[in-house]
């Protein structure tokens, strides 16, 4: 399932190799609230894999539009469990031209999920 949402970007972190397998990069959205700017929402989106140059090409304070899915993962330790969600971009817009990656969303792999390392606190 995809969605879409726009808004200012205000945020764009640097590409992290978790792994020799799995790389992220994350960047974050000021969409506006019509009823009460004071209230405006910050939403976080990360890019995987080859997807994490998309954001290259716009500057703080663009105005763009997210494609993306909604990843949700369970994981276990200790008897404890946790769930993580994550707003995975796949293609982002300009306010006038849209960018050049996929036109679908890509099919959804295990391999888009780093394996937990041992002494890792998070799966992440």
């Amino acid at each position: 399932m995809s969605f879409e949402i726009s808004g200012t970007l205000i945020v764009k972190e640097d590409t992290v190799t978790i792994n020799s397998n799995f790389q992220k990069r994350e960047f974050v959205i000021e969409v506006a609230n019509e009823r009460n700017p004071e209230w405006n929402d910050f939403v976080k989106f990360q890019l995987i894999q080859d997807k994490c140059s998309l954001i290259d090409q716009y500057n703080l304070k663009d105005n763009i539009k997210v494609l993306f899915n909604i990843k949700g993962k369970r994981w276990e330790r200790d008897g404890k469990v946790n769930y993580f969600t994550n707003l995975q971009a796949w293609k982002i817009e300009g306010e006038n031209s849209p960018s050049k990656s996929d036109e679908t969303p890509p099919p959804y792999k295990e391999t888009d999920i780093p394996p937990a390392e041992p002494e890792d606190e998070l799966p992440f």
